[in-house]
């Protein structure tokens, strides 16, 4: 088993590897004058069982051609199976046709990955869960909630929250939340007036004198978890926490959550913190290396992955 990964999250890789107990191989990942993307591995991989361990988040472009490239890299250097380790997979919300005449870029991604050599996909909380079957090799779809279901129960002890989907199409993920921690759920129902924007319309769920926890995969501007804060403490709950797996926070989305009435917003470390982030009173990490890395252990070993959410 050996690592390897790109620039887009040294942190998380760092923290993966201290999990294993291995070291990432001695590769250069980096630019020519033009800024195209040159791989060079200075170590024998023939025959090894490598994990290439790439988000491609912003710049989404580049760390996905840093993906491609390292798996062909390591495809013509003859490793036995290549496992892309892909903590936030980009493009995930482009996975319909919107419109007439758009793409389904979540599958041109996939389809991608599959041509440059990868054997297998690990990746964690896909924004749509069928984005499974865009891939014609196999895929395992970890799910962050036993990171945050420990952090809740560490940070809001002895109260009793209700846990709150921002929108309808969230239900299945805070119910299962819910479920976990043995409390009430409610919804908040918005209406998109356009892409970045949303309009909270409606609290579904007596949250009176209830602390409440918004749930979300990704948090990209902040509009929605921050409209609904707002919507949920006018509507009588005590405080609002919102977790989301994947932080993107684009534009202005961190001025946005420190200006808010949010108690806390908590992300994982499948995308790296930024200075801005670091900056900011009620936004923090939390991370998933010990869950990555047990599965890419479990995957190594032909073991059951699925057993980590038993």
């Amino acid at each position: 088993m050996r690592l390897i990964t790109g620039n887009s999250n040294q942190l998380l890789v760092d923290a993966i590897s201290a999990y294993l107990g291995l070291t990432p191989v001695n590769a250069d990942v980096r630019r020519f004058s033009d800024d195209e993307i040159f791989v060079e591995v200075h170590e024998n991989v023939r025959g090894e069982d490598m994990f290439v361990i790439q988000s491609t988040s912003c710049p989404a472009n580049d760390n996905l051609m840093e993906l491609l490239i390292m798996i062909d890299a390591l495809r013509r250097a003859s490793a036995r199976r290549i496992t892309a380790v892909i903590p936030y997979f980009g493009y995930a919300r482009q996975d319909r046709k919107v419109g007439p005449r758009t793409p389904i870029s979540a599958k041109l991604v996939a389809n991608m990955i599959t041509e440059a050599g990868a054997n297998r996909v690990l990746t964690v909380d896909l924004h749509a869960g069928q984005i499974q079957g865009f891939f014609d090799i196999p895929t395992d779809n970890l799910f962050a909630q036993p990171a945050i279901v420990k952090d809740i129960l560490e940070n809001l002890n002895g109260k009793e929250p209700m846990v709150v989907s921002p929108d309808v199409g969230g239900v299945v993920r805070a119910r299962a939340l819910a479920t976990r921690l043995n409390t009430d759920l409610a919804i908040v129902d918005k209406r998109r007036q356009k892409a970045g924007q949303s309009e909270v319309m409606n609290i579904i769920g007596d949250v009176e004198g209830r602390p409440c926890i918004l749930i979300d995969d990704i948090v990209d501007s902040g509009g929605t978890l921050c409209n609904a804060a707002e919507a949920l403490l006018n509507n009588g709950a005590t405080e609002v926490y919102a977790y989301a797996t994947h932080g993107v926070l684009s534009g202005k989305a961190v001025e946005r959550i420190r200006n808010s009435r949010l108690k806390s917003m908590v992300v994982t470390d499948t995308i790296g913190t930024t200075p801005e982030m670091l900056t900011c009173p009620n936004l923090r990490s939390i991370t998933i290396a010990p869950l990555l890395g047990e599965a890419m252990r479990r995957i190594n070993n032909e073991a059951s992955v699925s057993s980590l959410f038993d």
